[in-house]
């Protein structure tokens, strides 16, 4: 593999890893404040996509305009599913949580085959994510240097967020004693209801992004990507926002060389992200950056 290749390769790798990221830091963030796994998570890659896919091809609206109303709408769903679903059964047995959480994700992949369908529709990129940057032999899409732009913002806001604003604050203090929380006062639901909020949006801009790679919109296309986010958070330390993202990239950079070094297993490409979340938990169940918190 020469030195142009290589490159090249770890370019769509990093790509490919900032979807996983952006998506992997709300699976994270919700199971350190309430010991969930959020399988719906995925999902809501679609709802955006299919929002902001109406939004420019059926209204007409500008596309800036429709990715904005798209993570708008998809965060207040996060906020939604949580009062609706998950704030119920805050105090049943975690298995109750996660098969609500399997519920909820598949009621909403089944609502978009009844009142969409289930045939794939191309999604629409606008022309400002159109082009190819030249850096000597390797060849760079701009939609990949868009991508890596808007996930170190999004990261970058979000590390600011958490470590630095009193609803950061209180999103650690709540992972650590949630009862103790609320005897200090905090409005936990509330809190509760802005990490859904903010994981919901994150979801939202990397579902409009992997759509505007991948141009194909269909009800089932949030499962593997949300699946694999997870195996990402698992791998960078669940629980861990600068974990998750390291995760991401990781297993994005990891599995788009495993297939260009050996292209007869991209058949496996899949199963790859699964593979390394057996080796992960058996060697290191905490992640790379993640530590044992309390039950």
């Amino acid at each position: 593999m020469d030195y142009t290749f290589a490159v090249q390769q770890v370019i769509f790798g990093l790509t490919l890893g900032c979807f996983y990221a952006l998506l992997a830091i709300g699976y994270t963030m919700v199971y350190g404040v309430l010991r969930l796994i959020n399988f719906a998570h995925g999902d809501l890659l679609m709802v955006s996509a299919y929002v902001a896919f109406f939004g420019i091809v059926v209204f007409h609206i500008p596309w800036i305009i429709s990715f904005g109303i798209s993570i708008i709408l998809t965060g207040l769903l996060g906020i939604l599913i949580d009062r609706g679903a998950y704030k119920p059964i805050r105090n049943s047995p975690r298995i109750s949580a996660l098969i609500t959480a399997i519920g909820v994700s598949f009621l909403l992949e089944n609502l978009g085959i009844v009142l969409i369908g289930g045939r794939p529709k191309s999604f629409p990129t606008p022309l400002i994510f159109d082009g190819i940057l030249k850096v000597g032999e390797v060849r760079i899409p701009f939609l990949s240097l868009w991508v890596l732009f808007v996930t170190i913002i999004l990261l970058i806001a979000v590390m600011l967020i958490v470590y630095r604003s009193r609803v950061g604050m209180a999103m650690r203090a709540l992972s650590r004693d949630m009862e103790t929380v609320r005897l200090m006062g905090v409005d936990a639901d509330r809190v509760i209801a802005f990490t859904f909020l903010l994981g919901s949006v994150l979801a939202a801009a990397g579902g409009i992004m992997w759509c505007m790679k991948y141009p194909a919109v269909e009800p089932f296309m949030g499962v593997i990507p949300g699946l694999k986010a997870f195996v990402a958070a698992v791998l960078g330390g669940i629980g861990n926002v600068a974990g998750a993202a390291l995760g991401g990239m990781i297993l994005g950079v990891a599995e788009i060389l495993i297939v260009a070094v050996q292209p007869e297993w991209s058949g496996y490409r899949d199963a790859i992200a699964f593979c390394i979340l057996i080796v992960i938990l058996l060697t290191r169940p905490t992640g790379i950056m993640g530590e044992k918190l309390p039950d």
